[in-house]
């Protein structure tokens, strides 16, 4: 049988966690970087094919920075 005691609030904690996260300096530097570069592709034009490499490899990058915060909290190393 569960008492008030017994009951433990799952979502808040976890969105605090993701907000911590979000609002490290390494994690809110890559993410800024990364946005910064697909930004520097478009603005210089896709002509190449180093140019969509390029594109591609930010992309993921700025996938990559998205989850991290999207993943468990056993995920949450030093980003």
């Amino acid at each position: 049988m569960l008492t008030e005691t017994d009951k433990k609030p799952e979502a808040l904690p976890r969105e605090v966690s993701r907000l911590s996260r979000m609002l490290k300096v390494a994690w809110l530097g890559q993410t800024v970087a990364s946005l910064a570069w697909i930004t520097s592709v478009f603005s210089y034009g896709i002509s190449q094919t180093g140019d969509w490499l390029q594109l591609v490899a930010a992309c993921s990058w700025f996938i990559a920075n998205i989850a991290a915060i999207a993943g468990p909290e056993a995920a949450d190393t030093d980003i």
